[in-house]
């Protein structure tokens, strides 16, 4: 494995750690959603950056699968603040 997508991995790892901790604090429903949304978007990018590191397409595929759940995800949980009255 090169360097770069080693440091990405790092990156995003790290990245999911404070998305984690911003999840289980978020003082608000929306903060915690937005946390959750950055979650699984920063799932996608470790995907695709292991997908290049190890030179398999098939992480390709498992990044596309989990931004569309994601993006399903996401409008759920924009239907259910907005019915539930909080901004």
């Amino acid at each position: 494995m090169d360097a770069a997508p080693s440091l990405a991995l790092g990156i995003l790892v790290a990245a999911l750690f404070l998305a984690f901790v911003r999840l289980l604090r978020g003082p608000t429903l929306p903060d915690r959603v937005v946390a959750l949304d950055l979650l699984s978007t920063l799932c996608v990018g470790l995907s695709a950056v292991y997908a290049i590191a190890a030179q398999n397409p098939v992480f390709l595929d498992v990044a596309t699968l989990l931004a569309l759940i994601s993006f399903l995800g996401t409008i759920a949980f924009a239907q259910y603040v907005r019915k539930r009255g909080q901004p």
